[in-house]
C-alpha cells in the first residue's frame, strides 16, 4: 500500500498501463492494475507477477478513473490490458459533467 498524491505517475507491474493521481484521498490506498500493485512510473517492476482474469477488462487513454466515493481519481496517460482497483473493487470510467440548458 501507498501513499498517494496528486501528480504521482505509476504504471503497471503486468500491463502496459500508466497513470497520474489527480486526486488521493488521506491515508494509504492498494492500487492495483490488473490484479497486481502498481509501482512508481520511474520503479522496478517485480517479476512473476501475471495479469488476473477478474481484472482484464482494460484501460482507455484519456480517461478518468474513480473510486465508488469519488475519493480517488485516476487519469490514464498510457492503455493496457488490465483494469485499475483500489484493492479488490474495480475502479469506473468517470462520467461527464452534463453542461447546462441554455433556455
Amino acid at each position: 500500500m501507498a501513499q498517494l498524491k496528486a501528480g504521482s505517475r505509476l504504471k503497471s507491474a503486468v500491463c502496459d498501463t500508466e497513470v497520474m493521481v489527480v486526486k488521493a484521498p488521506g491515508g494509504e490506498v492498494d492500487l492495483r492494475c490488473g490484479g497486481a500493485p502498481m509501482v512508481d512510473l520511474g520503479g522496478d517492476v517485480p517479476g512473476g507477477l501475471s495479469l488476473s482474469d477478474d481484472a482484464a477488462e482494460g484501460t482507455q487513454m484519456g480517461k478518468r478513473y474513480v473510486d465508488e466515493g469519488e475519493s480517488l481519481e485516476l487519469l490514464c496517460t498510457k492503455p493496457g490490458k488490465g483494469s485499475l482497483g483500489a484493492g479488490d473493487a474495480l475502479l469506473a470510467v468517470k462520467g461527464a459533467k452534463p453542461l447546462p440548458s441554455s433556455d
